[in-house]
């Protein structure tokens, strides 16, 4: 059973129209920026799996400031990196299982070079930040993978 799923891009590319996004849209498979004033990093969140070794992972984008933005990516291939303090941004990638995931805060923190950065979610109550702080059962994962296999 696949236990990491993910999103190409932010939420946000596709609000632009396609012919506009060549012109619009800076991106690799880590970083984007959109008009040249939002900027976004490609990050996994991990929910421990209760009884599994494994954890469920979601590849997902969150924002950062202009400010972290710049300086992730004056670090990017400095294995000192790993001491940087954590980044805040928005969660940019709609999850399914959960009601709404679009702008809800998260940190995310920098790992070894070539390891992509962690998010920790840290949006109050949120039933994704206390899956990820408490754990999630084996059934809820299978519930999830057919939801996303097998969407209605």
């Amino acid at each position: 059973m696949p236990m990491c799923f993910g999103a190409d891009y932010p939420d946000c590319y596709w609000s632009i129209p396609p012919q506009e996004r060549a012109d619009r849209v800076e991106m690799n498979q880590d970083l984007c920026v959109v008009d040249g004033e939002h900027f976004f990093i490609r990050a996994r969140i991990e929910i421990p799996v209760i009884d599994n070794e494994e954890p469920f992972c979601w590849n997902v984008w969150t924002t950062l400031s202009e400010a972290n933005f710049v300086r992730a990516n004056a670090v990017w291939n400095d294995p000192q990196r790993i001491k940087e303090p954590p980044y805040f941004g928005w969660l940019q990638t709609a999850l399914p299982g959960y009601l709404t995931t679009l702008n809800i805060k998260t940190l995310v923190h920098t790992q070894a070079v070539g390891t992509i950065p962690l998010v920790e979610v840290i949006e109050e109550n949120h039933p994704l930040t206390i899956d990820q702080q408490k754990g999630i059962t084996i059934q809820r994962v299978i519930e999830m993978v057919e939801m996303i296999l097998h969407p209605e």
